[in-house]
């Protein structure tokens, strides 16, 4: 609560200018679309009171340019936007104890490879794209996260259908660990087949029996192979913040222990940190909610720094 009333007056005396200057180019921006879209209708209704298909098919080619402009604009404005603020906001965050410089890159994302590795999901992954990329550094523990969408092609249907999409997280232990555990949502067992059979396949057993928390025991499947200390590494704090962060949510939450690596991902079908072009950014409430979100992940990863 405390941290809250800091970030309002943070949000008052550094956000709050940023964000009028964003609104400024926003309302701008606004504008330029406003009249284009009455020239564009002009020309769209004098092209077809003439029906001369010769102009029609002249005017389409510097129209579409015009369009794609627009829309260069319109990426430019979100693209300047999140850095701008979302950079503002780590500086604030970097206050917080045992929280090193974190860097943000919006067009980056975790590489594919990593994300196969952690072994959470088992899939030819067609379609693979994220966004909204940190990297740093929590106590001891070297991270990074990014947004993820994650698809595959159904071969009962040949279409796209989902694997994750959400937040992905990539940290490392601080000394060495040997060992691999794979904990899974026991709601999404159906869905995890083949990724189960893999790790089985490598010498993975199932451990429930090792877990003494009840409530995580009914939420979640643990695997794990003979060599890995599963208490040692999932510990019983971590469970209860686990579940904590969950609360009573349906969002999904995957965790990952490949040696040293760890591997968390959080369903989320949202797009998050994206800023509104038809209404005003100038709002404590939409500042807060990019704040409460980037905090909460990385709470996620200062959780594992602490009961590891």
């Amino acid at each position: 609560m405390k941290r809250l009333e800091e970030f309002r007056l943070y949000y008052n005396h550094t956000l709050h200018p940023e964000l009028m200057r964003m609104e400024r180019r926003r309302l701008r921006l606004l504008r330029l679309l406003f009249f284009s879209g009455i020239v564009l209708l002009g020309l769209l209704i004098f092209a077809l009171y003439l029906n001369i298909l010769a102009i029609t098919l002249v005017l389409m080619l510097p129209v579409g340019f015009y369009i794609g402009y627009l829309g260069y604009r319109i990426r430019v404005f979100i693209q300047t936007f999140k850095p701008n603020i979302v950079n503002l906001i780590l500086d604030f965050i970097g206050d917080t104890p045992n929280y090193g410089m974190i860097r943000y890159d919006e067009k980056k994302s975790i590489d594919k490879a990593v994300f196969k590795r952690s072994g959470i999901f088992s899939s030819p992954m067609q379609y693979y794209i994220g966004e909204d990329h940190f990297q740093g550094k929590i106590g001891e523990m070297d991270f990074e996260f990014s947004e993820l969408r994650v698809r595959e092609v159904s071969q009962v249907s040949n279409k796209l259908q989902e694997i994750f999409e959400g937040v992905f997280i990539h940290a490392q232990f601080n000394e060495e660990v040997e060992g691999r555990m794979i904990v899974w949502p026991r709601k999404e067992r159906q869905y995890l087949t083949r990724a189960i059979k893999d790790f089985t396949w490598t010498r993975g057993n199932n451990v429930d029996h090792e877990i003494l928390n009840l409530n995580f025991r009914e939420k979640f499947i643990v695997y794990a192979t003979v060599d890995t200390h599963v208490v040692g590494i999932l510990t019983e704090p971590m469970q209860e913040e686990i579940l904590d962060f969950l609360g009573d949510s349906d969002r999904n939450f995957y965790l990952s222990f490949i040696d040293r690596e760890i591997f968390c991902a959080i369903s989320e079908h949202k797009d998050l940190l994206e800023p509104h072009l038809f209404q005003s950014n100038l709002s404590f409430d939409l500042i807060r909610e990019f704040y409460i979100d980037i905090s909460r992940k990385l709470g996620v990863v200062r959780n594992f720094d602490q009961n590891l």
